[in-house]
């Protein structure tokens, strides 16, 4: 009776992804704090524009939250219904981010208009302005930590996540520089203003990130330069085979959260054996990743002879 051969061990070209929850805890706390600074800071003054302030950090807090459950499930590896994994979680945390951020501008813009027909007077605006600052600081350090891990692991989560805290940074300066202007001027309308145009600026955040949520479900391609270099190292790693005639063409990418696929066909002489064939494979393979170390590669190998190999070249 013949043996049953050993199961292969799992590939040790492409480890595990490392667990970011800690950034979007980080993102949380952040939230929480700067709620509760910016909610006093408008508790105190009655401005529109601080109170503006406060609602875009609430919206922080639950962008927050959703990319701590993205995070977990595009962290979770590829399962029998889920072939490519779950990085694409990532998308639609950035995408719910969008449409939060949406809602908070609409609240915004009404409660502004209706204090623009109706003004009032501010109060205590020194301690409102102090305490807004202080949550500014706080948001543009975390800002900065995220943006710096969402480059690092090519994390889309991570990076809409701190794009947004920035985005609401500068919203608080404007409105810290309105508030300090209503308190020099006297001119109580500008406070509404400056709130309307904060909400005219979460929009603009808000497109933004929906617009790059609904490219990543789409399978874009990876950016141009990236495909360059790629095609480089290929185009290289041909050149070897002087005495053979060796060639590639359908030649394709794509980004999902933070994992990046190519596939392509790679012609080879019809008289080499499937072992040669299946090593030069390999050997590309591992060109590849010394470049892109989380690049999927998928090399399907064709005879160069054979007509039907150019069938696809259009690909």
């Amino acid at each position: 009776m013949p043996s049953t051969p050993e199961k292969p061990s799992l590939s040790t070209r492409h480890p595990a992804p490392e667990d970011l929850t800690r950034f979007a805890w980080l993102s949380i706390a952040a939230a929480v704090a700067t709620i509760l600074l910016k909610g006093s800071a408008w508790y105190v003054t009655d401005s529109v524009g601080l109170l503006s302030d406060a609602a875009e950090s609430t919206v922080n807090l639950v962008a927050a939250v959703v990319a701590l459950v993205a995070l977990r499930v595009a962290l979770r590896p590829p399962d029998r219904n889920h072939n490519f994994g779950h990085s694409k979680a990532e998308y639609f945390s950035a995408a719910v981010e969008g449409v939060m951020i949406f809602v908070a501008a609409a609240v915004i813009l009404m409660v502004s208009v209706q204090r623009f027909l109706d003004p009032a007077p501010l109060d205590n605006i020194g301690i409102g302005l102090a305490i807004s600052v202080v949550a500014s600081v706080i948001n543009g350090s975390v800002a900065w930590v995220l943006l710096r891990a969402g480059k690092q692991h090519r994390s889309i989560t991570l990076t809409a996540d701190g794009k947004h805290l920035l985005t609401d940074v500068w919203t608080s300066v404007g409105v810290v520089v309105g508030v300090l202007l209503v308190w020099l001027t006297g001119w109580e309308r500008l406070d509404p203003i400056i709130a309307f145009a904060v909400g005219i600026n979460i929009l603009v955040t808000g497109w933004g990130l929906i617009r790059t949520s609904t490219s990543g479900l789409m399978d874009a391609s990876l950016p141009a330069e990236d495909n360059a270099r790629i095609v480089g190292v290929i185009e290289t790693f041909i050149a070897g085979f002087e005495e053979d005639d060796v060639r590639f063409h359908a030649f394709r990418t794509r980004e999902s959260g933070h994992r990046r696929f190519m596939e392509m066909h790679l012609l080879v002489p019809g008289d080499w054996t499937v072992k040669r064939g299946h090593d030069v494979a390999e050997d590309l393979t591992d060109a590849l990743l010394a470049q892109y170390p989380d690049l999927r590669v998928n090399l399907h190998l064709e005879p160069v002879e054979d007509p039907r190999s150019y069938e696809d070249i259009g690909i």
